[in-house]
């Protein structure tokens, strides 16, 4: 009974609140099925003269890769790889994915490498944080960018001549067991944390599947009950992903970039009663320095006198008070009203929160 009245009085809750709803997967993911991230070191070959000449790893790396082939290269041979460059390549797995299917992979110069352009990467194996292989990658470099050099030591660069991507230029080999069908249960979680949005999840997923099947264990996850077998935990995922959720409202959190002045303030922020008065003193130093002739046949020579005008401008600006409750827009329309800048704002702002009158999170990036 305790537990039916606790579900009842969340879907009522769920039926006052403004309409809202976002789907189920809009809010988070499923635990385990998650992308992963491979690697590779490779050699890129074909280059026009711009690449790693005589550096120590690329020449290693080409030994390497003819090697496979039958090749040695005798003792003390500096092969002069201007043609090839060394370079280290990027890649990421998706979740479920299966041998044979394709991944976008991306090449980055490692040495010293001009530019890529017009460069084909040897075939790479690409490993995950385990060590383990799990695709192949191979094929000719898109490089959006350009790099010219002249003889007199002139350069023209645009974007970034030492990087590239290969569309589809690498092959799965191996999927990574997640083990998805055989865990005991599945587990929901939310992208941000939020008790109780995570208690709405799991009402909406017992309101569709019946009662007991979910549990909030805490402010991310959702424990759900769910039969063993990819194929019917698929079902079963694809139903919850559509389930619409009305989330919480996100805490009261002012937004600072003190680099580029940008303030966002969300529509959660309440000020209380406060009187705000903000000056803005502005000083102001003109140099005008005189050229001083000596008389003639003085034997003296000129210089330069140093003039200085300092000004101090104080800009008086009557104080200004905040009404109980101010919403978002109150804020916005008060702050425009005095002509106050980014910094202004900022300054008061947090003048604000140390006064007590703002009950919000201030965050400065």
């Amino acid at each position: 009974m305790k537990r039916l009245f606790t579900f009842a009085a969340l879907l009522l809750g769920l039926a006052a609140s403004p309409a809202q709803a976002e789907r189920v997967k809009d809010l988070g993911q499923f635990q385990g099925l998650r992308a992963n991230q491979v690697i590779g070191y490779g050699i890129v070959v074909g280059l026009a003269g711009t690449g790693d000449d005589s550096l120590e790893y690329a020449t290693q790396g080409m030994k390497g890769v003819t090697a496979r082939f039958g090749l040695t290269l005798p003792p003390g041979v500096n092969p002069q790889l201007k043609n090839s460059a060394a370079v280290m390549i990027t890649a990421e797995l998706p979740a479920m994915a299966k041998p044979g299917q394709r991944l976008d992979v991306t090449v980055s110069a490692l040495g010293k490498a001009k530019s890529l352009r017009g460069g084909t990467l040897i075939m790479t194996p690409l490993r995950g944080a385990d060590g383990q292989i799990y695709a192949m990658a191979q094929g000719s470099l898109a490089v959006g960018g350009l790099g010219v050099n002249a003889q007199d030591g002139s350069k023209l660069s645009v974007n970034v001549p030492s990087a590239g991507r290969i569309p589809s230029g690498a092959t799965i080999e191996q999927a990574v067991d997640t083990g998805f069908g055989t865990t005991p249960h599945l587990t929901f979680n939310l992208a941000e944390a939020d008790v109780t949005t995570a208690l709405r999840v799991a009402a909406a997923i017992n309101g569709s599947l019946g009662m007991g099947r979910a549990r909030a264990v805490d402010a991310v996850s959702i424990a759900i009950d769910a039969p063993q077998g990819v194929e019917a935990r698929t079902m079963l995922m694809s139903q919850i992903e559509n389930l619409d959720v009305d989330p919480a409202q996100a805490p009261a959190r002012v937004i600072v970039n003190a680099r580029t002045g940008t303030v966002v303030i969300n529509g959660a922020v309440r000020i209380r009663p406060a009187a705000v008065s903000h000056g803005k003193l502005t000083v102001r130093v003109d140099e005008n320095p005189t050229v001083v002739q000596p008389a003639p046949f003085s034997r003296g020579q000129t210089a330069l006198e140093p003039s200085s005008d300092i000004t101090v401008e104080e800009e008086m600006r009557p104080m200004f008070q905040v009404q109980e409750t101010a919403s978002l827009a109150d804020i916005v329309k008060t702050v425009n009203a005095i002509g106050a800048s980014p910094a202004d704002l900022v300054a008061i702002l947090e003048a604000l929160k140390q006064a007590g009158a703002m009950k919000a999170e201030l965050v400065i990036l």
